[in-house]
């Protein structure tokens, strides 16, 4: 079993605090490999609002008189002084990140995401950018470096953004194909200075071109060639306005093998050729 964990202030008691919007408790993860079964039970509750995150395997909650099998890719969601009753067992090789909070505009704040206060139990999807913020939220606590509460605040507002905008392709896309297109969105953009085939992406995903672009497009507005266009071209302005390096290197910096092709992309999307832009920057 893994665990770690940090908490406000290094205090392990739960509390209700009306000082500020949002205020962050505690936080952090489980993974269950070598116990059998990890199980909490709360009768009366806590002070403070909890969100757990099932991140891998699944867990067994027992919500409104009944037991509720909650899988990776979803969120929990416990209000103050309810009762909190669930199990993690290792045969199911479960991990889950939570933090607690309270403040006093939480339930508004929540509302404003999109967070639907009378349901428990919400898909949110699988994505590596939920565990980084927790961590983020663990390692501020345990090294209480100063101003750190008002970092995690703005770390779980992080959070709560990355929610809603998966509520948001959610209304498009069922849950599995979000999946995959955060996966390929990560894959765009740690690759996007490769030679990428589209095609050759989408036989690897075991998905037709179609597919993948007609799904990619709606979940983020873009085919993923815009995509990967407008990441290179970031970076080459990013190149442009802050290194000595020509106009050919940067364009092979950024995936493109021919220059004159390369300036005249750049000039159709942002209006003016490279040199023109360093100029001007």
């Amino acid at each position: 079993m893994y665990a770690n964990s940090g908490y406000l202030h290094n205090s392990l008691i739960d509390f209700m605090d009306k000082s500020a919007p949002l205020v962050v408790g505690s936080c952090g993860t489980y993974r269950l490999y070598t116990i059998p079964k990890l199980p909490t039970y709360r009768p009366k509750g806590r002070l403070d609002f909890q969100l757990l995150y099932i991140a891998a395997g699944k867990a067994h909650f027992f919500l409104d008189g009944k037991d509720v099998l909650v899988t990776a890719g979803h969120m929990v969601l416990y209000q103050p002084r309810e009762v909190q009753r669930y199990v993690y067992y290792g045969v199911d090789q479960t991990e889950v990140f939570w933090v607690h909070f309270t403040g006093s505009d939480v339930k508004r704040i929540l509302r404003s995401y999109g967070i639907n206060l009378e349901e428990h139990v919400f898909y949110c999807g699988k994505s590596p950018e939920y565990q980084k913020l927790f961590q983020e939220m663990i390692q501020e606590m345990q090294l209480c470096r100063p101003h750190y509460e008002y970092l995690l605040a703005i770390l779980l507002y992080q959070l709560f953004i990355q929610i809603s905008r998966r509520f948001k392709g959610g209304d498009k896309l069922a849950g599995y194909v979000q999946d995959e297109m955060e996966e390929a969105i990560r894959y765009f953009t740690e690759h996007y200075n490769t030679p990428i085939v589209i095609d050759q992406y989408a036989a690897s995903m075991h998905r037709s071109t179609t597919w993948l672009i007609r799904s990619f497009k709606q979940y983020t507005g873009m085919t993923p060639m815009q995509f990967i266009i407008s990441i290179r071209l970031a970076s080459a302005q990013r190149l442009l306005s802050t290194t000595d390096c020509n106009v050919t290197e940067v364009a092979s910096i950024v995936g493109y093998d021919n220059p004159l092709y390369f300036s005249r992309l750049f000039k159709k999307q942002t209006g003016m050729s490279p040199s023109a832009y360093r100029k001007n920057v």
